[in-house]
């Protein structure tokens, strides 16, 4: 199964949706008191794991954070060999002063933007279809 390339078609159909809640990224050394299934994700880095999760899921495990993201999925489904997509839509954010973070899974592209910044991102991002 393999996604669009397109970069016209992937901006023009990208379908942003803003998931419910509020979502942190924590860093852990051991995942052995880590359920994965409590993880929107989980990357080894050589300082540790880099996970995301919940706050209140972060907060209940009592992992130290310092930023509080809202959680947008492209529901478009792209290639991981799509060029251009991550800049443009990073570039747009950027020019209004919104910081993305942004994961590519398999299926979609997932960005992590500062809480307060959730209803003008998406407002940004519903730009790029002609959306309101």
């Amino acid at each position: 199964m393999t996604g669009e390339k397109n970069l016209a078609l992937l901006l023009k159909t990208m379908q942003p949706q803003l998931n419910a809640g509020a979502y942190v990224f924590a860093t852990v050394n051991n995942l052995d008191l880590i359920n994965a299934a409590d993880m929107v994700m989980v990357f080894k880095e050589h300082e540790g794991f880099t996970v995301i999760t919940t706050k209140e899921k972060a907060d209940e495990l009592q992992l130290p954070y310092t930023y509080v993201a809202g959680w947008i999925t492209l529901n478009v489904h792209s290639s991981l060999e799509a060029v251009g997509l991550t800049a443009a839509f990073s570039n747009a954010l950027s020019k209004e002063g919104i910081s993305c973070n942004v994961v590519a899974a398999f299926f979609h592209d997932h960005i992590f933007v500062d809480i307060k910044d959730t209803k003008k991102a998406m407002a940004i991002l519903n730009a790029f279809s002609g959306l309101p």
